[in-house]
């Protein structure tokens, strides 16, 4: 009995996609094998180490990445994430106490400094310029930037999405004091917009656009990338790094690996952190190309926080009156040793 055969022929174009994939799975394969040591490598004893960090927040890739992809456990490090809605708030833990080292933006950095508070900056782990700005409620007026004049505006205080909020005012030629403006914690934002308290919210992603989302057709966005680049770092007290150089080096070691895999495999990286990141993916997607990933302890640290103490003292903001040397609040020996060529600052 003969059996029919078919003659017909795979278009060329499927197979080309078709090896197109296996290369692209064989390379992250490869990639993934790569940074990841053998389990039976890593060291037998981990020391345990609790890190107050925004999971919520896209800055944070470098640290899930290092923690999902097992960079931690391969330096010796069992980390223990503790949740936090702010980097402010991530901060307070670990001045209290509470956690070993912490992520927060440069403006409770900056206040920390005019305050005296005993921490250290040891890298800067991500940096993006559309990361910050205001949503407001069309019926409520708000339809430009210059429309901002005499609303209510909540935001939360002496953060990063403050001093957006008063550099974007200055942008349009307005004062900070022609806004009235109500502190509100990150997460209540939304709600506090929705209900009406307010005519519009200043803050940062992910919360912007999920605000912006809910708004639907009623919001609006302005958005502080020409007044304000996002600037995450990692802190600890100045007791701890100092007590613990080799636990920095190592923490190091694995933030550069999950900066690298958070910068290197873009759509991996997306997929690890969705879980996390309350956005919508589609967001999330168009506004990666911007972000960068990366270790650094840059001269731009330094003006930044020299900048936005200026800030501080002309809004009294603080009782304080001079300009401190923020190069006492950074520790340059952990990057030093573990990436020379990310310390630029002049010391």
């Amino acid at each position: 009995m003969r059996y029919a055969t078919s003659t017909k022929k795979i278009p060329k174009t499927y197979i080309y996609i078709a090896a197109s994939i296996l290369v692209i799975i064989i390379l992250l394969a490869a990639y993934m094998l790569m940074l990841r040591a053998p389990a039976n490598d890593r060291p037998k004893v981990f020391e345990q180490i609790t890190m107050a960090t925004n999971t919520e927040y896209v800055g944070t890739c470098s640290i899930i990445a290092a923690l999902e992809n097992g960079y931690f456990l391969n330096e010796g490090l069992q980390v223990r994430i503790q949740s936090h809605s702010s980097g402010k708030a991530a901060m307070e833990a670990v001045l209290q106490g509470q956690a070993h080292l912490g992520t927060v933006a440069d403006i409770p950095i900056m206040f920390a400094g005019l305050d005296n508070r005993p921490i250290l900056v040891i890298a800067t782990i991500f940096k993006a310029e559309k990361d910050h700005g205001i949503v407001g409620r069309k019926d409520r007026g708000v339809t430009t930037p210059v429309s901002l004049k005499g609303k209510q505006i909540g935001v939360t205080q002496s953060t990063s999405g403050h001093f957006t909020l008063d550099a974007f005012l200055n942008r349009q030629k307005l004062n900070p004091d022609d806004v009235t403006k109500h502190n509100y914690k990150p997460e209540e934002l939304g709600k506090a917009l929705e209900k009406g308290e307010v005519d519009a919210v200043a803050g940062w992603e992910p919360f912007l656009g999920n605000i912006l989302t809910q708004l639907g057709s009623n919001g609006v966005a302005f958005y502080g990338q020409d007044v304000y680049e996002s600037l995450y770092a990692v802190v600890g007290t100045r007791e701890y790094v100092i007590k613990h150089p080799e636990t920095i080096k190592k923490t190091l070691r694995a933030l550069a690996l999950g900066g690298r895999f958070c910068n290197d495999m873009p759509e991996a990286a997306r997929k690890l952190v969705d879980g996390m990141i309350k956005t919508d993916m589609k967001n999330l997607e168009d506004a990666w190309p911007s972000y960068r990933f990366d270790l650094a302890l840059d001269q731009g640290l330094l003006l930044a926080l020299e900048d936005e103490a200026r800030w501080a003292i002309k809004n009294k903001l603080t009782n304080k009156t001079a300009t401190p040397n923020y190069l006492d609040y950074i520790y340059l020996d952990g990057l030093e040793a573990v990436k020379p060529s990310a310390v630029t600052i002049i010391h």
